[in-house]
């Protein structure tokens, strides 16, 4: 696919269309240790906010579990045909209740909507049970869902459009739906955006291992049994980053003795060839046969690991892969801020870049989509400038 300076073209439909070249703008960002900013007497900013953040995800993480052992997870069709599953309502309805709980002026920016619940009761009362049970164990503080009529309500606050003033929540409650669906990698998604500007990010990932040193190309099914002569994987990662106090990781769900969070950064890379790509499972969501042609332009010779979600961003983050590339493939196409909100911030804070193939910071202040952007180069920030000069010569962009 070849992008011009006037044009670009797409491989599925050909059709045209306009884009400015934007010159690339050089931000990069060095992790700062969590530690070091807990010596501070002063409270770190938007703590609350990111303990708040961390609960709700962490709870409806519990309900997608249950869900996610299931054979049958309850999906349906959306008008746009993409799937949703009644794992998608219950997790976005409890991070709700918890937003609205702490902080009921804020806006929220959430992925689903009620109308399919509103219309089938009996589906609506299957997501109430699984709402119901996962917060079973859960000390009331006010944010337990009364009834199923509350929940679909909660479902509807999450219309808000966004925009560059102002606080709000961007969640998607299952970011990965094919994935969750297939038994591979899902996320659930929680960012907080004031005045445009992501501050709080939280990814819980719950089939990646806990490990940090694991890599990419380490991992295995996580839907398999370990051998009798390897222990089990430990899986489910909670990843938390904060504007300009660091990124860490720390075990999904765990007790109150293991929630000490871990300072997580993205891996040095000295030699390129050695990197390690991942990308988008879903063709329809990323151009694989461009990111095979930018490996070989910079040498690289690991394979590139697939999977679904922003367990990408994650992943990177803490050095278990180096680059995430997510490439346009239709001319009509805007990516949603839920799906790259938390994980953009969690990698940025690690020390990595996040940019569109046009070296533009990713925009989350002009809607419930990035309008101003297309795709996604994510990497070290001293190797940003390379791969994203790889990319644009393989897409054809003016330099």
């Amino acid at each position: 696919m070849q992008f011009s300076s006037r044009n670009i073209i797409t491989t599925t439909n050909k059709l045209l269309f306009h884009l400015p070249i934007i010159k690339q703008i050089k931000t990069p960002h060095h992790p700062r240790s969590s530690f070091a900013m807990a010596s501070s007497s002063a409270p770190a900013a938007f703590a609350r906010e990111l303990k708040v953040a961390q609960q709700a995800v962490e709870r409806a993480a519990v309900l997608t579990a249950r869900v996610f052992k299931e054979a049958s997870k309850g999906t349906v069709s959306k008008e746009d045909a993409s799937p949703v599953t009644v794992g998608d309502f219950g997790a976005q309805a409890i991070i709700i209740s918890c937003l609205r709980c702490s902080f009921p002026s804020d806006d929220i920016v959430a992925e689903e909507e009620a109308s399919l619940l509103r219309e089938d009761h009996r589906l609506r009362d299957l997501v109430w049970r699984l709402v119901d049970e996962a917060d079973a164990g859960v000390v009331d503080d006010g944010s337990r869902i009364a009834d199923a009529d509350a929940m679909v309500d909660l479902l509807d606050r999450g219309r808000s459009q966004g925009g560059a003033s102002g606080r709000f929540w961007a969640i998607d409650p299952i970011d990965g739906t094919k994935g969750f669906l297939r038994g591979g990698q899902y996320a659930v998604c929680l960012a907080l955006v004031v005045d445009g500007d992501v501050k709080v990010g939280v990814l819980a990932c719950p089939n990646l291992p806990v490990d940090d040193d694991a890599r990419l190309t380490d991992l295995s099914d996580p839907t398999s049994t370990s051998s009798s002569s390897s222990p089990p994987t430990q899986r489910g990662v909670l990843f938390s980053a904060v504007l300009g106090q660091g990124a860490t990781s720390r075990p999904l769900n765990s007790s109150d003795a293991d929630k000490t969070p871990r300072p997580i950064a993205m891996r040095p890379i000295r030699d390129l060839s050695r990197a390690t790509f991942c990308e988008s499972v879903e063709a329809g969501h990323s151009s694989h046969g461009d990111q095979a042609a930018i490996a070989r332009l910079l040498g690289i010779t690991e394979p590139s690991v697939r999977m679904d979600s922003q367990a990408k961003y994650g992943s990177i983050a803490r050095g278990a892969g180096d680059i995430y590339l997510r490439l346009p493939v239709k001319a009509s196409y805007q990516e949603k801020i839920w799906d790259h909100a938390a994980g953009d911030l969690i990698v940025r804070e690690a020390g990595g870049h996040v940019s569109d193939i046009y070296g533009k910071r990713l925009d989350f202040s002009v809607g419930r989509t990035l309008a101003d952007n297309k795709g996604v180069v994510a990497a070290p920030a001293a190797i940003h400038p390379e791969v994203l000069k790889a990319v644009q010569h393989v897409l054809g962009i003016e330099q």
